[in-house]
């Protein structure tokens, strides 16, 4: 037997004894358990984070463009009321 032939019998052997094994039910219980804990909480995933997270960048950036306009506005009419 060449040695990738009985890398592989060990290898299926192996995959049908965990197959079998009670550790796969409680791996398939724990995935259930949490799934069941996860979908309690208030989670979002990684893409809907960034997409709100560039959101709230933009208006930030937003905000401080119509805070500056403001203040020159503001200051334009100080300006005026000044000469009159």
């Amino acid at each position: 037997m060449s040695t990738p032939r009985i890398l592989d019998d060990i290898g299926a052997k192996l995959a049908e004894i965990a197959a079998a094994s009670p550790a796969r039910d409680i791996e398939k219980n724990v995935r259930a358990l949490l799934g069941s804990a996860f979908a309690k909480l208030d989670l979002v995933t990684r893409e809907e984070f960034e997409v709100q997270r560039e959101i709230l960048a933009q208006a930030t950036r937003r905000l401080a463009e119509l805070e500056a306009r403001v203040a020159a506005l503001e200051a334009r009419l100080e300006g005026r009321n000044d000469q009159g």
